[in-house]
């Protein structure tokens, strides 16, 4: 009889530890390199591509409508990834987690968990849960790759859970696939900018952006934690499925809590 996932004595054999569902837009090439350099023995990533088309020419009401694009095809790549049977979902894409405050990236996450019957880490609740882990931390600076308005939501989601944005850089990323061709240098002088004795941490949103090992460098020099969206994310999933392994190259985060 096929048995339900989890029901059977026999664990898959890579994956012994848990099977993640992974799920990011088919423009992006960044997280699934990121997320894997995170793996810990016995857990496996299985990624499971959104379509969208690489928005070009992109401004502030294309990019909310590119990101609604991506929402609505969210729903086939979790069917699509689920006959894999994974453990739990880890999500990619992070602008829309973020729409509509704390209750509507609840619902919206809810919403993932129902289609897929397995918990879900989102990117906009992985960062206030990060945040909470590091503690004492009541202003916050992030940088993204969106526009103004979707920068707006971010403000508005960290504002719902207590926390005040005193600056925000928006990257206008011209195209989706733009996104992960950031260069460092850009991103130096983006924190640069946040940078200041009036804000107790710094945040990068927008998965497709190269970060992660940025982010543990700025955090080991600034002093003060420098989170970076896929690496919370990650975490979150590790530490929800009661993986506590100290994972090293990623900051504190992952070493610590």
């Amino acid at each position: 009889m096929d048995m339900p996932n989890g029901a059977d004595q026999s664990p898959d054999n890579l994956g012994f530890r848990k099977l993640f569902g992974v799920l990011g837009p088919s423009t992006n090439t960044i997280v699934q390199p990121e997320f894997d350099a995170m793996r810990p023995y016995g857990v496996t990533n299985h990624y499971s591509r959104i379509i969208v088309d690489d928005a070009q020419a992109v401004s502030d009401e294309t990019f909310m409508a590119g990101t609604q694009e991506i929402d609505s095809n969210t729903a086939a790549a979790v069917r699509g990834v689920m006959t894999c049977r994974p453990d739990y979902l880890v999500m990619g894409m992070s602008a829309v987690t973020f729409y509509g405050g704390a209750e509507g990236g609840r619902r919206w996450r809810e919403n993932i968990e129902s289609i897929a019957g397995v918990g879900v880490s989102t990117g906009a609740e992985a960062v206030v849960a990060a945040l909470k882990a590091y503690g004492h931390i009541g202003k916050v600076a992030f940088v993204s790759p969106y526009w103004p308005s979707a920068n707006e939501q971010v403000r508005n989601y960290l504002s719902d859970h207590g926390y005040e944005t005193v600056r925000d850089v928006a990257l206008q990323c011209r195209s989706w696939t733009r996104i992960a061709q950031v260069s460092p240098a850009r991103l130096r002088e983006a924190f640069h900018t946040l940078e200041g004795d009036d804000v107790d941490a710094l945040i990068q949103v927008g998965t497709n952006l190269c970060t992660a090992h940025f982010a543990a460098a700025a955090e080991l020099w600034l002093g003060k934690p420098v989170i970076a969206i896929n690496t919370a994310t990650y975490w979150h999933a590790l530490r929800a499925n009661g993986i506590a392994d100290k994972i090293s190259g990623f900051g504190r985060l992952l070493t610590d809590f």
